[in-house]
């Protein structure tokens, strides 16, 4: 059995660096792509005991089974909008603040609210510069107009997301510049603009922007965002599955189809029943370049397997679903457990354990 052990002390460690980054403002844990591939309950449930009550999702069924699990009371944020009737229609049953980044948008939301007498909350959103949604700065009239003419929606906060391509990013900061900007403007129409929030993981971590009165943190709990030596945060999950084989190949033997590996000697191989489309191997693009490229094939080299207390390096390129390693100056046989790093957003064939 493939196994992706999530360390439940690594996730508190973490969220213990984040709330002391967040400086009281109010955290929301954002669970999309199914709690970064951790189950999006079973780290809630880690989330909630560690006094998180907020939530954020991108998907109606991300707040279909948080409710169903129990979690009642609690805030859900859908982080994208849409017009879609049977996805309004699922938010407003299940009780989620959605997202309004456009007139037509908003328009939609009041509507559904309005046909069934009820009042709906929901948060703005501003686009100032990422591009994925919201209402652009330069059009405050539009959001203004979402303040005046929505009556059955209640907008109970505000947000955008900052691009902060490094550590204190000059146009993070204009990019919130403009969005206080909008805010200004709220505010001398005579309107509330509730929870306020912009910093994500990487802005949260590293930069010394305003916290304002609450923050989204999704790949730092997992010590999976892009992270410098300082952060003193912890990457979390691992995989875990038993060699399938173990046996010696001749030199001269070839290894792989892509680009096959010839064995210079006689080596005794293990076999690793995963693969890239179990994930493992793939990783998030951070870098490009010339130089990012080089240091990626540089990790690929290194790359190893732990067996017991020993080491097994990756012999040629990652199979679809195997993997060869060299245990040629290592005691195993088959059945002996691996353990190796892996993306918990990349695993798929593996069952999730808290540990």
């Amino acid at each position: 059995m493939r196994k992706l052990v999530i360390e439940t002390s690594a996730v508190k460690h973490n969220l213990s660096v984040l709330k002391t980054k967040a400086a009281g403002g109010a955290i929301y844990g954002v669970l999309t792509g199914d709690g970064g591939g951790c189950g999006v309950v079973p780290l809630a449930r880690l989330l909630r005991a560690e006094g998180i009550g907020r939530f954020a999702v991108s998907e109606v069924s991300e707040a279909e089974a948080l409710r169903k699990a129990g979690f009642v009371d609690e805030e859900i944020l859908m982080l994208r909008s849409t017009t879609d009737h049977e996805e309004l229609q699922r938010l407003v049953d299940l009780n989620v603040v959605c997202t309004i980044s456009s007139v037509d948008t908003g328009m939609a939301l009041n509507a559904l609210a309005e046909n069934r007498s009820t009042v709906v909350e929901a948060h703005i959103q501003v686009d100032t510069g990422m591009g994925f949604g919201g209402f652009l700065v330069g059009e405050p009239e539009k959001i203004l107009l979402a303040y005046r003419s929505l009556p059955n929606v209640a907008l109970s906060g505000i947000y955008t997301q900052l691009h902060a391509g490094r550590p204190n990013d000059p146009e993070a900061r204009e990019q919130l510049k403009q969005f206080q900007q909008v805010l200004a403007n709220i505010h001398a129409a005579g309107f509330e603009t509730g929870m306020v929030h912009a910093a994500g993981s990487f802005a949260l971590l590293h930069s010394d922007l305003p916290r304002l009165d609450g923050v989204r943190v999704g790949s730092a709990i997992l010590g999976r965002c892009r992270r410098t030596k300082d952060d003193n945060l912890k990457t979390v999950g691992y995989g875990q599955a038993s060699l399938s084989e173990v046996r010696w190949l001749p030199k001269g033997h070839t290894l792989g189809t892509d680009k096959p590996l010839v064995l210079k000697k006689p080596t005794r191989v293990a076999v690793l029943p995963v693969g890239y489309q179990n994930g493992f191997g793939v990783t998030r693009p951070r870098e490009t370049g010339f130089w990012a490229a080089v240091r990626r094939w540089r990790r690929q080299r290194r790359r190893t397997v732990r067996i017991g207390e020993q080491r097994a390096r990756v012999l040629g390129a990652i199979g679809a679903t195997q993997t060869i390693l060299d245990v040629t100056n290592l005691r195993c046989s088959a059945g002996d457990l691996a353990t190796f790093e892996m993306d918990p957003l990349f695993a798929k064939g593996f069952t999730p354990e808290f540990r």
